[in-house]
């Protein structure tokens, strides 16, 4: 989005999150949708300001919405509106938000998409070893399932990050913190196998190379989230899987993978450099219907 078109206390909000606290650009891409769409109704449809708007206007707001949106859509909304808000109170713009009392609409909860084992390592095995790209697919595929890593910290690795005697990659999380992030011995090898090939795709000198990123797209250049995903979806359709797999569930599988083998709950809290316990704790979730998978097929009575 151009910022250009932003208000000037919307561009003063961009700049406290670019500079201030580190949001990814899709972070603050998501968050102007949000306000200048809200900034749009209370301008058009209220005849008020930024400053201006009240407890009302936003429930207003947020019930145009409720037509054409689920629920989880007008929550990122109202979090994106109650962020700005507490901005501007810190700022000393307003004496209090009329956002903090507005109530966040009821989601249902969704217990994150996992992959069986046996599925899972399917698909690790598509990517050809024969081709740099085939190599770089499987060395994607196993450090994200093997570390646990975001799609945004995967794309973002440089060569340096990676410590490949004590198998730690170095990535840089949400809100620009810094996680140390152990893998496997196969995720070494698989990576190391690309890097040792990955030179071919830096052999013919073209615009937008990046010679510091681990994973570069065939002209050199790192890969984005939408390639990794592409790449991913032609590899679950070559293991004729009835099911959508996104990166993410690579992620999702590695926790709760984990979580059956036994690792506590705040270690995996660590490793996914989650901030609060409450985001992790939706894994018990699934290990719990395993649990109940396992008592109605054993038990006498079930």
């Amino acid at each position: 989005m151009s910022t250009a078109a932003l208000s000037p206390l919307l561009e003063k909000f961009r700049v406290h999150l670019v500079d201030e606290k580190g949001a990814s650009p899709h972070t603050v891409r998501n968050y102007f949708i949000d306000l200048v769409d809200f900034e749009r109704y209370l301008i058009e449809r209220m005849k008020l300001t930024l400053l201006s708007a009240s407890h009302a206007a936003i429930r207003g707001y947020l019930g145009t919405l409720a037509v054409e949106h689920a629920p989880a859509s007008r929550a990122r909304k109202l979090a994106s509106i109650k962020s700005f808000y507490k901005y501007l109170v810190r700022q000393k713009l307003l004496p209090g938000s009329p956002a903090k009392l507005v109530k966040s609409p009821k989601q249902p909860k969704k217990l994150p998409k996992v992959l069986p084992v046996d599925e899972l390592f399917a698909i690790l095995e598509v990517p050809s070893t024969d081709t740099v790209l085939g190599l770089r697919d499987r060395a994607i595929l196993e450090i994200l399932y093997g570390g646990g890593l975001r799609i945004s910290e995967l794309c973002g690795m440089n060569l340096l990050d990676v410590d490949h005697s004590g198998r730690i990659i170095r990535v840089m999380g949400k809100g620009s913190k810094e996680r140390l992030c152990p893998v496997n011995a196969q995720s070494i090898r698989a990576l190391e196998a690309y890097l040792a090939r990955r030179g071919e795709l830096l052999a013919e000198p073209r615009e937008g190379q990046d010679p510091e990123a681990v994973f570069l797209n065939y002209r050199g250049g790192r890969l984005t989230p939408r390639s990794i995903a592409r790449h991913l979806d032609a590899h679950v359709l070559a293991c004729a899987l009835q099911r959508k797999v996104s990166p993410h569930a690579l992620r999702h599988s590695f926790a709760t993978h984990l979580l059956g083998g036994g690792a506590d709950i705040r270690s995996i809290q660590e490793l996914l450099g989650h901030a609060s316990l409450s985001t992790t704790q939706r894994y018990t979730h699934v290990s719990w219907e395993q649990l109940q998978a396992v008592y109605d097929a054993a038990h006498p009575r079930a």
